[in-house]
């Protein structure tokens, strides 16, 4: 028998991009460490107390980039309803985090819910299709033409280094003008917003991952000002960059 709903919490290895795609709606959650979600043509950075809803039978691609504690939990469809999108990053409040803890008390996919089992994972597929309508704004395009995923992936590498747009350009055989309509085309934005947008979700994956103080991660992103990093951070996701690491705990 196919039970409606199901939990579970696993401690992962750092792992290089691979695809996920389950018959299931599904509930991801980072509770340490963070990982990387494509999809669409959108790459997110998912930290504790953020979760990523994910329609039954969508792929995206997952990526672990040091060692993360994760909680998942699994809806059938005729549990819950069909997500209002294929894919959605969104913050969690406390009242869905405790849920969550509460719901992976139940890992066995076989088992027969008992009825406060049941009451917990509608509870938190009611909470959560709700939050996940307001979903995280911080996403950077991932490119469709290889010419723009190879731009994007040299850009995320020297983040640090403070590469020029003209490097990046000769990087990819491309001249500037050229490859800044293919940023205009497929991303809607320019690279300057592009970059702004990485360092932030390297700051947030930083953030998550280590103890380094916020000048240190504002430096490892490429900002030589603070105050200009916390004034990005802060434009992007609504909260200083300390402010942000606040929330990672429950």
């Amino acid at each position: 028998m196919r039970r409606e709903a199901f939990a579970f919490a696993r401690d992962l290895p750092a792992a290089p991009p691979s695809e996920l795609c389950v018959d299931r709606h599904y509930l991801l959650c980072a509770s340490q460490g963070a990982l990387r979600l494509e999809a669409h043509g959108q790459s997110w950075v998912l930290p504790p107390a953020r979760a990523a809803l994910i329609a039954a039978n969508e792929v995206i691609q997952v990526a672990i980039p040091q060692p993360v504690t994760t909680s998942s939990v699994l809806f059938d469809p005729g549990f819950a309803p069909e997500p209002s999108a294929p894919l959605s990053v969104f913050d969690l409040n406390p009242l869905a985090r405790a849920l969550v803890s509460e719901c992976v008390a139940w890992p066995d996919a076989e088992a027969p819910l008992p009825p406060y089992a049941h009451s917990m994972f509608a509870a938190l597929a009611a909470v959560t299709w709700r939050l996940a309508q307001h979903p995280n704004p911080v996403t950077v395009p991932a490119g469709q033409s290889p010419e723009l995923r190879r731009a994007l992936a040299v850009t995320s590498d020297r983040l640090a280094e403070g590469i020029g747009f003209e490097d990046v350009a000769y990087e990819v055989g491309l001249s500037p003008r050229s490859l800044a309509r293919r940023f205009e085309d497929e991303c809607g934005m320019t690279w300057r917003a592009v970059v702004r947008r990485m360092r932030v979700l390297r700051a947030i994956e930083k953030l998550a991952t280590s103890a380094d103080s916020v000048t240190t991660i504002a430096h490892a992103v490429g900002y030589t000002s603070l105050s200009a990093f916390n004034a990005t951070f802060r434009d992007l996701t609504g909260r200083t960059p300390t402010q942000y690491r606040a929330t990672f705990r429950p």
